[in-house]
């Protein structure tokens, strides 16, 4: 199973979308899943419901800071790499969903948006479009780091993450 599988898998079991992304890259960060999903659940609903930046989009961040992240405060240039490469990521999703706003993303649903989590039911599933953002920021995580990094991720998950690659040129366009 992919990323974005594994991403969208995730956010169907009832998953906030920050936990999601988050969730799905559990092992190449070396967490449980139960602590992945712990340390990201602050961000779904755009930050605690506040519907502020998409938690797909903190979750894609999450992951990128803890994989290739700079842990030493002197190191500028480190910090300057890890900046660029937010900065990059924010781009790509902004440019593939028009905006990392999590109220902008939802604007099309019938309805106030409610800062309190909804329960998951068939009807939740239908409307809610955040499985698409979910497997988008999956997708972008794998392409961008596949592309900057060989040793990115474990080597017994490169089928996976050529498919992601694959999946990312095949569906670009599917995911808006």
């Amino acid at each position: 199973m992919n990323h974005a599988e594994k991403a969208r898998d995730l956010f169907r079991a009832g998953y906030n979308c920050a936990q999601s992304v988050v969730g799905a890259f559990h092992e190449e960060m070396g967490l449980s899943l139960e602590d992945a999903v712990r340390l990201a659940s602050s961000f779904g609903g755009g930050m605690g419901g506040m519907r502020e930046t998409c938690g797909a989009v903190t979750g894609m961040f999450l992951v990128a800071g803890m994989l290739k992240g700079y842990d030493d405060p002197a190191d500028y240039d480190g910090k300057k790499a890890h900046y660029a490469r937010i900065r990059e990521l924010a781009e790509q999703f902004r440019q593939k969903h028009d905006t990392l706003v999590c109220r902008e993303l939802l604007q099309a649903l019938p309805g106030k948006l409610k800062q309190d989590p909804q329960p998951r039911t068939e009807e939740y599933y239908k409307v809610r479009p955040c499985v698409r953002f979910v497997e988008t920021a999956a997708v972008f995580l794998v392409f961008q780091h596949s592309i900057n990094s060989r040793h990115f991720f474990n080597p017994h998950i490169f089928v996976s993450r050529r498919y992601d690659i694959l999946l990312y040129t095949i569906s670009s366009s599917l995911i808006k």
